[in-house]
């Protein structure tokens, strides 16, 4: 919501707070929790980007002052690589997480492309992906805990491809 313009620069510190312990913490839980279950897309998934969450949450506090801005573009874009690797990956999978894959491949490449081309627009355009990303993915997780809890499709996902 800061990208977006939404929320103000100074709630900067609740958006770290939920990137290192929800975003971070509670993503990389699940991930193991997959890998329990043998789901290795889930594995990898869930606990990159909660290792991306903890990372961003610990850069920002603790050493962005001292990185150039250029450098924290190409470190998006190579998450936008990986990012394009899980779309691919979930072609496989649930209509609904293509979705979510396809929101936030280019949510990545718009936010690491602002500071490398000096585009800060492009910083807003990525905030609003990321926005579509949140509803997409709350979407699918609702549907995952309804789904499971009812033992039905209550909000459908879409058949696997």
């Amino acid at each position: 919501m800061v990208n977006a313009g939404f929320l103000p620069g100074t709630s900067v510190p609740l958006v770290l707070a939920m990137a290192f312990a929800f975003g971070g913490t509670a993503q990389f839980f699940a991930g193991l929790m997959e890998m329990v279950k043998g789901n290795t897309f889930g594995f990898v998934a869930f606990c990159s980007y909660g290792a991306f969450w903890w990372s961003f949450a610990l850069f920002a506090k603790f050493f962005g002052a001292d990185v150039p801005g250029v450098a924290v573009g190409w470190y998006l874009l190579v998450w936008g690589a990986l990012t394009a690797v899980m779309l691919i990956a979930s072609f496989a999978l649930n209509r609904a997480l293509q979705l979510v894959f396809l929101a936030l491949t280019p949510t990545f490449f718009l936010l690491g492309l602002a500071p490398v081309l000096g585009m800060p627009a492009l910083t807003t355009i990525g905030g609003y992906g990321g926005l579509i990303t949140a509803l997409l993915a709350f979407y699918l997780g609702a549907a995952d805990v309804i789904n499971e809890a009812h033992g039905t499709t209550v909000l459908p996902v879409g058949a696997k491809s």
